[in-house]
């Protein structure tokens, strides 16, 4: 599994953050290698069962879940026939997400795929033996899920999205659209692991760039509207919006709410 992760983060990094909606199946197809249930090599002689962790509400993600079971027929897997794959969606309630983790460790599962490091987080702490494999988390060391890039260890691998390293990238591209920028908002969670390092990062891009960046936190969906009131108070010119599923969820109305507000937004 080391060998996997230190391929994906070490020799094309960038890799990481391309075709995002495709990291699920592939991030499987390598903890099932893993597990020497390789299609190719040989006939499956039972039914490997998968399961798949997730946050966000079913509905929002459609796309991205097809796209996935996609993936897996184009290696051999066939939903149903050769493998089971164990859905759970906390709906948008993290707090569910505990639970949904014991739930597919009392069903043994020979792998459990999570998205985001909310729910990486969840799956580790339900003492889960099997692999995790992590489509994508912003800081997977700092977050405490492997050891180093380079040597992973324990029993979770995956891919990052890089965003710590690419969050002063952002304000740099916001600074080109808007020339005059002097102020802008970084909407986030508190609550989101790995955030506080991508804070860190932007400030610092910040003071390169002569930028007032200005925190504001939206834990829950009610605190959007008061975080853009709050921006707007602030004088701000601009919204970063940092990774979370809070706001994820509800990216409809981060948009509607910027457009209101005309204040563009990364």
């Amino acid at each position: 599994m080391d060998r996997f992760l230190s391929k994906s983060f070490s020799e094309n990094p960038q890799s990481a953050i391309k075709n995002r909606k495709w990291a699920g199946f592939f991030a499987v197809f390598i903890a099932l290698t893993a597990c020497g249930a390789m299609a190719e090599a040989q006939p499956l002689t039972k039914v490997s069962r998968i399961g798949y962790l997730q946050v966000t509400p079913s509905a929002s993600v459609v796309a991205r879940t097809e796209a996935f079971r996609q993936g897996l027929r184009e290696l051999g897997y066939v939903e149903g026939q050769n493998i089971l794959i164990e859905w759970r969606f906390a709906e948008g309630k993290a707090d569910r997400l505990s639970f949904l983790a014991a739930e597919l460790a009392r069903l043994k599962v020979e792998v459990i795929v999570t998205s985001g490091p909310t729910v990486t987080r969840s799956a580790k702490e339900a003492n889960i033996a099997v692999p995790i494999v992590m489509t994508f988390d912003n800081d997977p060391v700092g977050n405490g899920f492997v050891s180093s890039l380079a040597r992973p260890g324990g029993n979770i691998t995956g891919l990052s999205s890089l965003a710590v390293d690419i969050s002063g990238k952002q304000l740099e591209l916001l600074k080109e659209v808007v020339p005059k920028l002097s102020r802008v908002a970084a909407l986030g969670s508190s609550a989101i692991p790995g955030n506080a390092q991508v804070i860190q990062e932007t400030e610092l891009a910040a003071r390169a760039l002569e930028v007032n960046l200005q925190y504001v936190d939206a834990r829950g969906s009610k605190d959007i509207e008061a975080a853009f009131r709050t921006a707007s108070r602030g004088r701000a010119d601009a919204v970063l919006v940092l990774a979370g599923p809070v706001l994820v969820i509800n990216r409809k109305q981060v948009i509607d709410l910027a457009v209101k507000n005309r204040l563009p937004a990364m």
